[in-house]
Formats: structure tokens, C-alpha cells, sequence
């Protein structure tokens, strides 16, 4: 695979974010496709990729730790009774191209293969929208279709035995600095409050920056916050919280994640007022 930066996207006139969609990943990293940089208007970096503390997370992207049995998160693989194991068991998301690509969003669609197989096909839909002189949204959409003719399910290490990990979805890693950052929710304040919460958005700030993450379906609400702050930065969306999401032959999952970008720090009221302008944008 050769590394390929496919687009950019812009928002208010500036460049907030690149898309590579080959990346040159070795396998147990579960290559697929990622936006990095991802910035603020003022060009603050809110993405990091390949980090010392888990090498495999890609700024942002769909990664799911358990289809059928499968890796598509990259690292090692929580099985039940024996903690992370090194498997042999990485699949790969394939960007088999754009449907459409302009300067402000574009259509791509991905095919999910591991040990040889299709097992699924994706369609995702990405969309940068300006909001204020501050801050901006990136609009994440993606619908994955189960095409290996057989059912399939989803999972996580919570889902296989590993208590609070129910990571895998849309997920987020943003840039570790010198103090851990600030997290809250509608109603709640701190890591603990969030991580595992059902809300509709829960924001992350940094230094000079905050990201918040709104559910913009109610499929996609009902889907638990996966949230770190402490050991390293980064925000999920649950597909597998407490039980594996069933995806029989022939079937499909559709999830939106909105995402605000704002320089500065926001208090909880401003979160809120910029959640609603992106969602209903």
C-alpha cells in the first residue's frame, strides 16, 4: 500500500483537515482510511497518529476491535479468560474510491476484508461546515452493509469480558500534552461522569482548544460515550457497550457523529449553542 493524502477539506476558507485513504501501515495496525491533521480555524492540531502509548490509533476513523472475530482496531485482541492477545486475526478497511470530492466534503466508499474475505461494505460521508469565526464542524456519516452471506456481529472487549473497554466506532484521538484534559457533558463533569454516559454530546478541552462530539441520529444517541482522558485523549461511540451488535447477512448499520472544532476553551453553555447550529446545519 503507498501512502496517499486524497483530499483536504476546508472550512471557512482555511484547510482544517487532511484525509489519507492508504495509508502504509503494517498489518497489525489494522490499516485503513483517517483524517490527520485535524485543526482549529487558527490551525491548532486536535489529531494525533501513531502515538507511543497505543501506535495503532489514527486520528480520526471507523475502527471496530471485534468483526466476527476480526481486528479492525488495530493492536492486540482482548479474548476472554486471557486478556490482550497478539493474533494473527487484522483486517484491513480498503478505500476503493471517492463518488464525490469537493473542497468542503466527499462520499467514499470502503470495502472491510480480513483473512481474504469481504465482509463488509461501507459508504461514508464526511462534511466540513463552518459555524462561526471560531469554530467549525466536521460531519461524520457512515453505513456498513454486511456482504460476507453470513451473519456477522460486532464487538468489543467489554463485550468480551474486559469491564469499561467498549471501545470501537467512530473514535477520536486527539494530541496528548502536558495536563490531561478537560471533559463534560450536558449535566456531568469529569471522566468518570462521562465514559459510559448516554447523552447527547460530551466535549474534550485542550490547551486553546475544545472538541464536542454530538450524536446526530437517535440510533446514534442511544450509543454510549467511550471516553479517556487521564491515561491518553480520545472520544469514542460505542457500537458494543454491554452486548454485540448484530448485523445479520445482508444487513446495515448507519451512524452520524457531528463533531464541533473551536479554538479556546468552552464553558458547557457554549458547547451547547455550537452542537445545535452543527447538528441542524
Amino acid at each position: 500500500m503507498s501512502t496517499a493524502t486524497a483530499t483536504t477539506l476546508r472550512a471557512g476558507g482555511r484547510t482544517v483537515a487532511h484525509c489519507v485513504t492508504r495509508p502504509a501501515l503494517a498489518a497489525d495496525h489494522s490499516p485503513r482510511p483517517y483524517l490527520h491533521p485535524v485543526t482549529t480555524l487558527a490551525g491548532r492540531a486536535v489529531t494525533e497518529v501513531l502515538p507511543e502509548d497505543h501506535v495503532h490509533h489514527l486520528g480520526v476513523s471507523v475502527a471496530v476491535p471485534d468483526v466476527g472475530g476480526h481486528n479492525f482496531w488495530g493492536g492486540r485482541t482482548f479474548v476472554r479468560g486471557r486478556g490482550p492477545v497478539e493474533l494473527d486475526n487484522h483486517g484491513v478497511q480498503r478505500h476503493d474510491g471517492f463518488k464525490l470530492c469537493d473542497p468542503d466534503g466527499f462520499v467514499e466508499e470502503l470495502t472491510w476484508t480480513a483473512g481474504g474475505e469481504r465482509l463488509l461494505a461501507e459508504h461514508r460521508t464526511v462534511a466540513a461546515v463552518a459555524l462561526t469565526d471560531t469554530a467549525w464542524a466536521l460531519d461524520l456519516t457512515f453505513s456498513v452493509a454486511n456482504v460476507s452471506g453470513r451473519d456477522l456481529s460486532i464487538g468489543s472487549p467489554a463485550t468480551n469480558g474486559r469491564p469499561g473497554a467498549a471501545y470501537g466506532g467512530f473514535f477520536w484521538r486527539a494530541p496528548k500534552e502536558a495536563s490531561a484534559p478537560g471533559v463534560f457533558g450536558p449535566d456531568a463533569d469529569g471522566e468518570e461522569a462521562v465514559h459510559g454516559a448516554r447523552a447527547d454530546w460530551v466535549a474534550m478541552c485542550g490547551d486553546g482548544w475544545t472538541l464536542v462530539f454530538a450524536g446526530a441520529t437517535a440510533t446514534t444517541r442511544r450509543d454510549p460515550w467511550f471516553v479517556r482522558a487521564a491515561e491518553y485523549p480520545g472520544v469514542g461511540s460505542s457500537l458494543a457497550y454491554g452486548e454485540r451488535l448484530a448485523v445479520p447477512a445482508g444487513g446495515t448499520f448507519v451512524r452520524r457523529v457531528v463533531t464541533v472544532v473551536a479554538d479556546g476553551r468552552l464553558d458547557r453553555d457554549g458547547a451547547a449553542a455550537l452542537v445545535r447550529r452543527a447538528v441542524a446545519s
